[in-house]
């Protein structure tokens, strides 16, 4: 039988298990929310507020397929992330492809680099041992159709390079008029994984001094510079002009694997540094041997950037070369790729890295030691001249882009600035022998 006092008993026992339910409950909580087990609370709240304003434009938007859900989350996110910094981008799909293609230093295609010349797609140069160079493709061979369809009188020069590329192992046909025969042709070809060279003009331009021209840093810069100084050292290198102007950087990797040969073992060519003080990375040189030692200038203007400016910085830093030219551009930010569903990524600044003795070079750039300031007209003509260096006669180069070659001040002044050490050595080693 039950009692009065044995049912208020139960009451006060279910009483005080539901306020040490609760008082569990609370801690819980606020295990849970320490720990990160529950979802963050600002996160909902803004995720919920972004949800209710895509639903109302999804919903009273003229434009039924702008206001595609689909579309407005493209939008936002593309809104969201590339308002972080100029460097940081929501990747769709076929730009990431493209971006990983830029990072690798390889696409798929048949390997002619073409022009648009007069209205026409004209072909600058077949590279070796690929599908155009083995089927006998020549420089200022005109590219007149692609897969039947005709590419005469176009200025899409994007749309000609974009029919030619496309995944190894699959066929493009391609037709050709060649201006010095008068004749066209038609050509079917298989494309194969194409490498490009980001390393470009290596050669020695007299008194010793090796050239080379680093267009980007890309998985393929490293192994191309040690080839590049393995040929300029057997034909005779004493000194070396680096030639990094406009080249817009590239893989943080690459740019380490350039510096190396120029470090000992174990030495800071660069650090990186996130948000906590425990993401702090150090590159260092991992190179067997006893590293290169000889006279380096390199050369900067204010489009070299990113990993350009590490291989600036690092050897800057450490007094292995004098720097010549213009300011640099000043990106010392470091972006991770990070892969989204559907092919998509998303690249976003993570870090900032620093030259070893622990200077940024974010939204400063480096300062050259010698200063040779060029005019926006200069430039463009000494980066023309570059790009089309087998145009060695200046008639042919005057016909082709309506002005002479020109005079490149900064080249100069950096083969001044190498012959300047080189004399100071001989006079110090004369004095030594006294």
């Amino acid at each position: 039988m039950h009692t009065v006092g044995g049912m208020f008993k139960r009451i006060l026992t279910l009483a005080a298990g539901v306020v040490l339910g609760a008082a569990l409950s609370v801690a819980a909580l606020r295990v849970a929310a320490a720990w990160s087990l529950l979802p963050n609370r600002d996160l909902n709240r803004s995720s919920g507020y972004v949800k209710d304003v895509m639903q109302l434009v999804n919903e009273n938007y003229v434009d039924v397929k702008s206001a595609a859900y689909d579309q407005l989350a493209r939008n936002a996110i593309h809104g969201m992330v590339e308002s972080l910094d100029p460097h940081s981008e929501f990747l769709e799909a076929k730009d990431n492809r493209d971006f990983e293609d830029d990072l690798s230093g390889e696409f798929g295609g048949v390997g002619i680099e073409v022009e648009t010349r007069n209205g026409r797609a004209t072909v600058i140069a077949a590279i070796a041992d690929t599908p155009g160079a083995r089927a006998g493709i020549q420089r200022g061979d005109v590219i007149t159709s692609i897969d039947g369809k005709s590419v005469e009188n176009t200025s899409s020069m994007d749309g000609i390079v974009g029919q030619l590329r496309g995944k190894p192992k699959t066929k493009v046909a391609v037709g050709l008029y060649r201006p010095a025969t008068q004749k066209n042709f038609n050509l079917l070809l298989v494309r194969e994984v194409i490498k490009v060279a980001s390393v470009r003009d290596v050669h020695v331009l007299g008194d010793g001094v090796g050239y080379i021209r680093l267009t980007e840093f890309s998985e393929h810069t490293g192994e191309q510079f040690g080839k590049a100084l393995d040929q300029l050292l057997n034909e005779g290198m004493t000194s070396l002009v680096l030639d990094l102007r406009d080249n817009p950087g590239g893989l943080l990797d690459a740019a380490v694997d350039v510096a190396e040969p120029f470090f000992k073992k174990g030495e800071l060519i660069v650090y990186t540094q996130g948000r906590k003080p425990g993401d702090r990375e150090d590159l260092r040189a991992e190179t067997e041997g006893v590293p290169l030692a000889l006279p380096i200038a390199i050369l900067i203007n204010a489009g070299s950037a990113s990993a350009a400016e590490v291989v600036t910085g690092a050897l800057k830093d450490t007094g292995r070369a004098v720097i010549v030219g213009e300011r640099s551009f000043g990106k010392g930010s470091v972006q991770s790729i990070f892969p989204l569903k559907n092919g998509e990524g998303l690249r976003l600044t993570t870090a900032r890295y620093y030259t070893p003795s622990g200077v940024s070079i974010h939204e400063k750039g480096i300062a050259p030691q010698v200063e040779v300031v060029m005019t926006p007209d200069e430039d463009e003509k000494i980066s023309r001249q570059h790009q089309r260096s087998d145009l060695a006669d200046p008639k042919e180069f005057k016909e082709r882009f309506g002005f002479e070659p020109i005079d490149d001040r900064q080249l100069q002044a950096a083969l001044d600035v190498l012959k300047g050490v080189r004399l100071l050595a001989e006079r110090a080693e004369a004095a030594g022998a006294q």
